[in-house]
């Protein structure tokens, strides 16, 4: 192993949901490390500020709005993508959102559709359309943001639990059918990761300790653990590794 394995120097990452918590964190990261970085998000002033963010660091970063849900939008990002820097190295599916429900069967048929095309439908847009643009390089990584709860039924999850897992299995069908064009897939399923999306969770003492009971590192994830999980995959290191689903719970998996 040497520097250049963890060196992404001019590569061009894509990163959805990029405008704030754990996808924002990565793109930094990304950033940090060399990359020619683009974010996307549905709200123009979360945008802005990551932007600013950004800029705090003496970073440059490309931003605008998309709906990964709509194939117009996502359409019309990677056009631009590929306008501004004309290729695509690295994809991260990140976006992903929660409606609490009681129950699956109870359920709105508008609150499915709400979840399963935010957390599924949007990784399978935005996974083809860079697809188009990485076999065009004759490689690249797309690493998608799953959760344990794709493997673990959870209270009032069960719909986010039903994409995600869907998820997992967009990861390991795709790996499987471009690894031909020299494209790894792969997936990070963390645990409960400290950010605003799951902050009506750990805000709340009494539910806090009663997850951090069910993880053995006593606690829940932070951003940067699951950026290095993300950056490790997204490297030379992983080269040979594609269709896996990197864990990263702490062990919670193991009970």
């Amino acid at each position: 192993m040497n520097n250049a394995d963890l060196d992404f120097n001019s590569k061009v990452v894509l990163v959805t949901g990029g405008s704030r918590g754990l996808g924002q964190d990565v793109a930094l990261s990304f950033a940090r490390q060399g990359a020619k970085v683009m974010i996307c998000g549905r709200k123009q002033e979360n945008l802005d500020l990551a932007v600013k963010n950004f800029k705090n660091e003496g970073l440059e970063v490309a931003a605008r709005p998309a709906h990964v849900a709509k194939a117009e939008d996502v359409s019309s990002l990677f056009k631009d993508l590929d306008k501004r820097f004309g290729r695509l190295d690295i994809l991260v599916n990140n976006v992903g959102m929660n409606i609490l429900t009681p129950s699956v069967a109870e359920a709105d048929e508008s609150i499915w559709d709400k979840i399963i095309d935010v957390n599924l439908k949007g990784t399978y847009l935005a996974s083809k359309e860079g697809v188009t643009l990485m076999r065009r390089e004759g490689r690249g990584k797309i690493i998608n943001i799953s959760s344990i709860a794709a493997r673990r039924a959870v209270v009032g999850m069960g719909i986010y639990c039903v994409a995600k897992a869907g998820v997992e299995m967009l990861t390991k069908v795709m790996a499987m059918e471009l690894a031909k064009y020299g494209i790894n897939v792969n997936a990070v399923s963390p645990c409960m990761v400290r950010t605003k999306f799951s902050q009506p969770f750990w805000a709340n003492e009494d539910l806090l300790t009663q997850i951090v009971k069910t993880i053995p590192k006593g606690r829940i994830a932070e951003t940067m653990d699951v950026v290095g999980a993300v950056m490790f995959l997204a490297s030379n290191l992983a080269d040979f590794i594609t269709g896996e689903v990197l864990t990263v719970d702490g062990g919670a998996m193991t009970i």
